[in-house]
């Protein structure tokens, strides 16, 4: 039983491992730490194997975890509070309080082979790893009669709190209620030593089964968000024509200069207004409001154009891609990015006169792609 328990938990170690690396290509992520946090309570009945299961107890348990992908999870859980021994045909029956306490790696079935869908009702989930059982063990001599007949049980040394270390795996069934709560049905299969001492006949390997119906809650309700795959050709096309329109402004002022500094008094002076070459774009990575060395060389150079028209107001206008993320998050997230630009252009010398700062939240398809709202628009 041990070895094969020993193959079952390598060989969910390993599907969970691959299943993180596939969830991880598929880009889903938790929009905050905080999300997606749950806590479970359930209660059951569970029987050690012992030459055969024996007298079943009652147990119950609580468990506070977190799922990290739609398909990846951990939890910590502890449980309690029986556990009956019987031997000889229920004539010697012993019973142990304890607790335990395991560390579950979990993984949803239903997701790694059927994909994710936020409205399945029904689940099939598996979970293995260490567990630890903490109970005061009096251990006995037990002495056989002549005949055979009958025997019977001295102690030996005092009685002591004792840990024991051992692993158990199992699976679940899940039924989704709605987005918080779900109801669960487990079956749990650990080895471990016997917390009975020598009475027990598998002192050093004894393997216990467990049922366990319950419900869990998940604080605010499960959220998890599929990132949009980011088009770099378009976004660096953008970028490369924003650029050429403000190095063609930069050389409209030069010639404007040029010919200021070379007109003769007789000549009747001639102004020419330079405008800004369009609006300005600051493009950000997915949920980000940090900005990177394209920004901030657009940035550097849109800064040149504003400290020369020191009369002219501009917008610094904040965006987020309203398909990704609550509306509350990109409203903040807009906020952000408008700010950063904000903070670079006054960095950059020009007068926070010249600028209004607002952000617009998440926009829906203001130049034909998800992904290009996710900006910062000077104008």
């Amino acid at each position: 039983m041990k070895s094969k328990l020993m193959i079952a938990s390598l060989l969910l170690a390993g599907a969970c491992a691959a299943n993180l690396n596939a969830q991880e290509k598929k880009n889903y992520y938790t929009p905050k730490w905080s999300d997606n946090i749950f806590v479970s309570v359930g209660g059951g009945i569970h029987a050690i194997n012992n030459d055969g299961f024996n007298k079943i107890a009652p147990h119950f348990s609580v468990s506070l975890g977190k799922l990290i992908t739609p398909t990846w999870g951990v939890r910590a859980q502890v449980n309690g509070v029986t556990q009956h021994l019987c031997l000889d045909d229920a004539y010697w029956e012993h019973n142990k309080t304890y607790v335990g306490g395991n560390i579950d790696a979990m993984i949803n079935l239903s997701t790694l082979f059927a994909g994710v869908n936020p409205n399945r009702f029904f689940e099939v989930y598996g979970f293995l790893g260490p567990q630890i059982s903490v109970a005061k063990s009096q251990n006995v001599d037990v002495t056989i009669s002549a005949d055979g007949t009958s025997q019977s049980m001295t102690p030996a040394g005092e009685a002591e709190m004792r840990a024991r270390v051992g692993a158990s795996a199992g699976l679940g069934l899940k039924f989704n209620i709605n987005t918080k709560w779900a109801i669960d049905v487990e079956a749990r299969g650990a080895i471990a030593p016997s917390i009975f001492g020598n009475i027990s006949s598998h002192r050093k390997a004894e393997g216990t089964g467990m049922l366990t119906a319950g419900v869990s809650y998940i604080f605010g309700g499960k959220k998890f968000v599929k990132a949009s795959n980011i088009d770099e050709d378009a976004v660096n096309a953008e970028i490369n024509r924003y650029r050429s329109e403000l190095a063609q402004a930069q050389a409209d002022l030069a010639n404007c200069k040029n010919a200021l500094a070379n007109a003769k008094p007789e000549v009747k002076e001639v102004t020419k207004e330079v405008e800004v070459a369009g609006p300005r774009a600051i493009f950000f990575k997915i949920g980000s409001a940090r900005l990177d060395d394209y920004g901030k060389v657009n940035i550097e150079l849109a800064a040149k154009i504003l400290k020369a028209n020191p009369d002219k107001k501009y917008k610094v206008a904040g965006y987020a891609d309203k398909a990704t993320g609550s509306a509350s998050w990109n409203q903040k997230l807009s906020e952000k990015r408008a700010q950063v630009v904000y903070d670079a252009l006054i960095a950059q010398g020009v007068d926070k006169d010249q600028l209004e700062l607002v952000g617009f939240g998440g926009t829906a398809n203001m130049f034909g792609k998800n992904f290009l709202n996710r900006v910062v628009i000077l104008e």
